[in-house]
């Protein structure tokens, strides 16, 4: 029986039909199959800096738990800047995954907090955008002028904020009630 991609012999891709299948591949999910893909390629062909190849051996290194790979790829390819959000995910995540394994058991907010301090992201797929406490600069300027104006959105202005600040309806809710709570007790007690 002839693999589905035993025809290394019998067929050349272009580059460009290289970056569709793995894009195609990547987006099914089918991350067992790309990996059987990427295998077929030459070597030439894996290394010639093709960003779809990339992003494919990156989503495949992640997906088989071979870290130190996603890493390398990571950190030394330059990747589009609409890609930087996904591959900053498979960075923490890799990471969290990592001291899980070694630990024992679940990460808490602050483990997470404190592995994101010790492994900052490489500067290949960091927009260049400070993160504080976890949100963008643009995302936290938001929630300040709304607080400004209103301490106390509505559910609707809260899901609203979410969808224009990226954040999630609970990061919304949280952030507006940890800074209230945070104004309470700076206020001047009279």
């Amino acid at each position: 029986m002839v693999s589905e991609f035993n025809t290394r012999k019998t067929v050349a891709f272009s580059q460009e039909q290289i970056a569709c299948i793995c894009l195609a591949l990547q987006q099914a999910g089918n991350l067992e199959r790309l990996a059987r893909f990427l295998l077929f390629l030459s070597p030439e062909e894996l290394l010639r800096g093709n960003e779809a190849v990339l992003r494919a051996r990156a989503a495949v290194a992640y997906h088989q738990g071979a870290f130190q790979e996603l890493y390398a790829i990571l950190e030394s390819h330059n990747f589009d800047s609409r890609y930087h959000a996904e591959l900053q995910q498979m960075w923490f995540s890799a990471h969290y995954k990592e001291h899980e394994k070694t630990r024992g058991r679940p990460l808490g907010a602050v483990d997470k907090y404190r592995l994101r301090k010790k492994y900052p992201l490489p500067k290949t797929i960091w927009d260049g955008e400070e993160t504080i406490y976890c949100f963008k600069e643009k995302s936290r300027n938001a929630l300040k002028e709304w607080f400004d104006r209103n301490r106390y959105p509505t559910p609707d202005e809260k899901r609203n904020l979410a969808k224009n600040t990226g954040l999630t309806l609970t990061q919304v809710s949280n952030w507006f009630k940890n800074r209230r709570q945070r104004a309470r007790t700076s206020e001047p007690r009279g």
